[in-house]
């Protein structure tokens, strides 16, 4: 009988109340399900300020466009890569579960000291008319600045804590032994982006016309009443919860590793005695009961007897006499340390779209702000613009997910139809395009402004801002494949007590990428600036600037990344189960 009831358990799992998950009652698309409509209400909350938030450094704070851009870019890049934390806390500490919960929190408090400072007059800079030359435009400092960078960057943290654990714990709710199951595992991951995407719209349209013609105020409240609001939604879900219990710090076994095939002499031992060195690991718990034969057959990944012949200078990590006793590793740990190594360079060569991505976010903005945006009798604010490709990915998602995949699977005869790794080929390559389409409009752009005689005014060029659009559509169509190929492919790939840090790697290659743009544009600045007298990307006019050209250069470094990234792609060797090699 108690054999019967261990059964229905699922082995490495917990409800909210600490007690273990139970089959039939804990995971699958309900729960996942509850996930969902908090990522549409979390993406609300940080979309509605990152999308506007360079106009509102510009305009309010008085920072130069170039000096807004920046910051932008900083603000968004460190939320991402924040998102590393808390994927590693999941893993480590905690669950993905209690994670969210306290990085909602601290995203809460971020936008109420923001809202706060919208409010009150008192804590900004004083209004200036930016075409006064004889009246300079302060920017803020001291409290004034203490208070918008400790709004800005709590935002950032909670921000980063939701990213590195929301995906994962909806991953979670699908046992990934069955193929039914990992298709369900799939369309999650597919309608994540499709939720994510339809928080935005509602951000990027209402709020950040409530931002633009009521104040940013009312901005940063509305978004502090959607973070709210997640947090009880998300509640309503804990009963059907299943949540994966914490396995110790995966860089402890990382650094153990590596330490350990520095340091052991050369290995020099029997296969039978690599069988007796397999002992419990971080992933995959070692016991002689059905449960761990389970437990094994639910993650689909076979417990290696002997290291494999890949990354070959890791297998000294498993030594007969080791260096020492702490650097006695396992096979399992080995092999697991090679996995991570292996994603890495995929990982790497996403950077380079995100760096793309980041010109939505700023210049493009900025060049929309210049330009003619009636739609009729309405005027589009700026920031609305990536409502285009955002109202794209939602169409695109469902007809990927019910029409495309399985027309993938019947004609290759396979779980997947399309690996992960050719979603995200797919989307590096529609990122080359959108450099060279967003080169080709910002000649056409400034042609308009000079025959305008507009290079100089503060009026609207008389040139629609559809023109914009076509590179929001190509590069927001390459970010549904990008980031929603990333997230299945390091949570599939990754050992399970590392999904929650693996599937971080995805924002925080976004992060990377923002930080890059930054890296990118001052290297130019300083570069051009020595050699013509006069930088870019620089001054107050963005009529100025020669976006035309670093957006020629991002497009040359987007080819070379994408030759690079099919030299790895090609090599790469799946592990998932449905994974097509």
């Amino acid at each position: 009988m108690e054999e019967g009831n261990q059964i229905t358990k699922w082995e490495g799992y917990a409800d909210w109340k600490n007690r273990p998950a139970l089959r039939g009652r804990h995971g699958g698309m309900l729960a996942a399900s509850f996930v969902l409509f908090v990522e549409i209400l979390e993406n609300l909350a940080y979309v509605a300020n990152a999308s506007n938030l360079v106009l509102y450094l510009s305009q309010y704070m008085h920072f130069s466009p170039s000096k807004s851009a920046n910051n932008v870019t900083n603000f968004l890049g460190t939320a991402f890569l924040l998102a590393l934390l808390g994927g590693f806390s999941s893993d480590a500490f905690s669950t993905t579960y209690h994670i969210y919960l306290i990085s909602a929190l601290i995203e809460f408090l971020g936008l109420v000291i923001l809202t706060v400072q919208a409010r009150s007059s008192s804590l900004k800079p004083p209004s200036c008319d930016p075409t006064n030359p004889n009246i300079p435009c302060q920017e803020p400092s001291g409290a004034q600045a203490a208070m918008l960078y400790i709004g800005l960057y709590l935002v950032a943290l909670g921000v980063g804590g939701i990213k590195g654990s929301l995906p994962a714990h909806g991953a979670e709710q699908f046992d990934e032994g069955t193929p039914e199951k990992r298709k369900q595992r799939s369309t999650f991951f597919n309608y994540f982006v499709f939720c994510l995407s339809f928080g935005g719209l509602i951000a990027v349209t209402f709020v950040v016309w409530i931002e633009d013609n009521k104040g940013w105020v009312w901005g940063f409240g509305i978004s502090t009443i959607a973070i709210l609001l997640s947090i009880p939604i998300f509640l309503t879900g804990s009963p059907f919860y299943r949540n994966k219990i914490p396995l110790g710090s995966p860089f402890t076994t990382i650094i153990k590793v590596l330490v350990a095939a520095t340091m052991n002499p050369c290995l020099n031992k029997s296969p039978s005695r690599a069988i007796a060195n397999l002992t419990a690991s971080p992933s995959y718990p070692q016991e002689n009961t059905k449960e761990s034969a389970e437990n094994a057959s639910e993650t689909d990944h076979p417990l290696p007897q002997t290291p494999s012949e890949s990354l070959r200078f890791l297998n000294r990590a498993v030594a007969t006499k080791p260096a020492h006793s702490a650097l006695q590793c396992t096979v399992q740990q080995v092999e697991e340390v090679k996995i991570v190594l292996k994603m890495l360079p995929i990982f790497t060569c996403t950077i380079m779209l995100n760096c793309c991505l980041a010109q939505l976010s700023t210049f493009s903005v900025e060049q929309a702000a210049t330009m003619n945006t009636n739609l009729g009798s309405l005027k589009v604010p700026p920031a609305s613009l990536p409502s285009f490709p955002i109202l794209f990915i939602m169409i695109l998602a469902p007809v990927y997910d019910h029409f495309i995949i399985p027309f993938a699977r019947r004609v290759t005869k396979s779980e997947m139809g399309i690996t992960h790794l050719q979603r995200i080929g797919i989307g590096l390559v529609l990122s080359i395009i959108t450099m060279a389409v967003a080169a080709v409009v910002e000649i056409k752009r400034k042609r308009v402004a000079t025959d305008s005689g507009l290079l100089d005014s503060a009026n609207p060029l008389p040139i629609t801002f559809f023109w914009i659009a076509l590179q929001y559509l190509f590069l927001g169509s390459a970010d549904l494949f990008t980031l929603a190929g990333l997230l299945e492919f390091f949570f599939t790939e990754a050992p399970a007590g590392m999904r929650s840090l693996a599937t971080s790697l995805s924002w925080a290659s976004l992060a990377m990428g923002y930080y890059l743009s930054s890296v990118i544009v001052s290297i130019v600045n300083n570069v051009t600036g020595k050699s013509s007298h006069h930088p870019w990307l620089s001054g107050s006019n963005i009529n100025h600037y020669h976006l035309e050209r670093f957006y020629w250069l991002m497009f040359v470094l987007s080819g070379l990344n994408f030759l690079l990234y099919l030299f790895f792609a090609c090599k790469y060797k799946y592990r998932g189960s449905g994974a097509n090699k």
